[in-house]
């Protein structure tokens, strides 16, 4: 996305994190009317559901444009799928969720009011089972069914909006500059409000590990995974940096004792084996094919476990694969993607790692039969429409590659990856006004509604006496500027 990325301005992300945070002293305000019904230990809340939807999305615009995210429409889809698993079976009873997936190697995972679902991909390279990386996404899911969020802040207008202030800028340093100044910041601050919040964090991260183990539970996953993970991700801090942070200050503090907690807790549930977990195998490859330093690495990393003992040998055979064609070794690739299509010819995983290795040794006639005759068989599957709209705009057929992503655009239209992509399809087939209007997509998407407003002006210039197409801008730029006035009120 560089071409249209390049041109966002974009604030500077402990800016952004500190006004955004700052901003919630003061949203009683605006909630007027958003009264929520007693709850949970607190009174009553400030926000209703939609108030925290609309938040919520407005919160992702701006983070969109602030970190790197994911392109991958494979493991985007594989990991949707399991969220909704667990919120058909979790207590959320507004399941209107977006997941994003951030570019980063760290284990982490956050849950953001309105039902705003973010996961770090280094966080499957940590898990070791499906049923690990459910334990971390169960738990997000019921900081949003208890509204944690809310009550938050209910706790946090029993403050001094100056005591709320120092306390906030003081985190903010702290987790954007791993330095001193947050801790001197937050020392000015008054000590017993900053410990009652604190306390009343971590009683959230309590009842979000009681809650997620019962989510586990009824999408009949193994609860004693938890406990498992959770001892994994504290091996895996406990000589890292953010060590340097007192445990009583991270945003998900783990201990010997939460541990033992969740050890206890899952006693009361049968332990239940998985069969197979080679969806999650195959994903967690991709993802470390995607956070090696190079190809290479990532090739000596897979023949290494190949010659050794790992959790799945097809997997691990996948992910060379992927390996291979990223350093361009196309047949050293297609011999080893044989052998996994002579195995499972009808995987998706494998279908789309020939049509990306046909695409690159521009083999494109193939690999766009292949992919047609896959969508035919599932309609509107979004990986494989992606996939094929990548081999049609390969092949020199940017006019077929439009009309795909235009559908696709219907039932994916808060995915800007596919508005990128459509908007260059849309330049390559010389549709300058759609080009306009994708790209003010993409930015409305990316938290830039000022390009996004530009891009509707260029495409208006040029609509002449066509006015279907002129009303139909003038409506998403009223609809712009709606958004607009809606973030100023928030």
């Amino acid at each position: 996305m560089t071409a249209i990325a390049n041109n966002v301005l974009r604030w500077p992300l402990a800016a952004l994190l500190l006004t955004s945070l700052l901003w919630l002293p003061s949203l009683k305000a605006a909630a007027q009317g958003h009264n929520l019904p007693t709850m949970g230990e607190g009174g009553s809340s400030l926000f209703s559901t939609e108030f925290e939807h609309q938040l919520g999305r407005a919160w992702l615009r701006a983070f969109r444009s602030q970190v790197p995210t994911v392109d991958d429409p494979l493991l985007f889809d594989y990991l949707e799928h399991l969220i909704y698993q667990l919120a058909e079976h979790s207590q959320l009873e507004d399941r209107r969720l977006e997941l994003v997936v951030v570019d980063n190697p760290t284990i982490n995972a956050f849950a953001v009011p309105g039902g705003v679902i973010g996961v770090h991909n280094g966080l499957l390279n940590y898990a070791q089972s499906e049923d690990e990386l459910a334990t971390v996404l169960a738990h997000e899911l019921a900081h949003l069914s208890q509204r944690h969020f809310s009550r938050g802040v209910e706790m946090q207008k029993r403050n001094s909006p100056l005591t709320m202030a120092g306390m906030l800028a003081g985190l903010v340093l702290m987790a954007t500059t791993g330095s001193d100044l947050g801790m001197a910041a937050l020392s000015a601050s008054q000590a017993a409000a900053i410990d009652a919040q604190l306390r009343y964090s971590r009683a959230n991260e309590s009842e979000a590990d009681r809650i997620g183990m019962q989510t586990m539970v009824a999408a009949g996953m193994d609860p004693h995974a938890a406990s498992a993970m959770f001892e994994r991700m504290l091996q895996a801090t406990r000589y890292s940096s953010a060590n340097r942070i007192p445990e009583f200050l991270r945003s998900h503090p783990l201990s010997e004792s939460r541990i033992a907690d969740t050890k206890h807790r899952a006693l009361q549930y049968p332990r239940r084996i998985k069969t197979s977990d080679l969806q999650f195998q195959l994903m967690r490859s991709r993802v470390q094919v995607a956070l090696a330093q190079t190809p290479e690495a990532a090739i000596e990393q897979f023949t290494g476990a190949l010659d050794g003992s790992p959790a799945s040998q097809e997997a691990a055979r996948y992910g060379l694969v992927l390996a291979l064609t990223e350093a361009n070794r196309a047949a050293d690739a297609r011999k080893e993607l044989d052998k996994l299509l002579a195995k499972s010819p009808d995987r998706l995983e494998y279908i789309l790692a020939e049509a990306k290795l046909d695409t690159t040794t521009h083999e494109t006639a193939r690999a766009i039969a292949n992919l047609e005759s896959r969508l035919r068989l599932s309609p509107g599957n979004h990986p494989l429409t992606m996939a094929y709209a990548e081999a049609l705009m390969t092949a020199g057929k940017p006019h077929i590659a439009e009309e795909v992503l235009l559908e696709q655009s219907k039932r994916k239209p808060n995915d800007p990856a596919l508005w990128y992509i459509l908007a260059e399809v849309q330049g390559l087939s010389g549709n300058i006004i759609g080009l306009h209007q994708s790209r003010a997509e993409f930015f409305i998407l990316d938290g830039n509604l000022n390009q996004a407003t530009k891009q509707l002006d260029y495409a208006l210039k040029l609509t002449g006496d066509d006015f279907t197409t002129s009303a139909r801008i003038r409506h998403r730029q009223a609809a712009i500027q709606e958004m607009r006035e809606r973030m100023e009120r928030l």
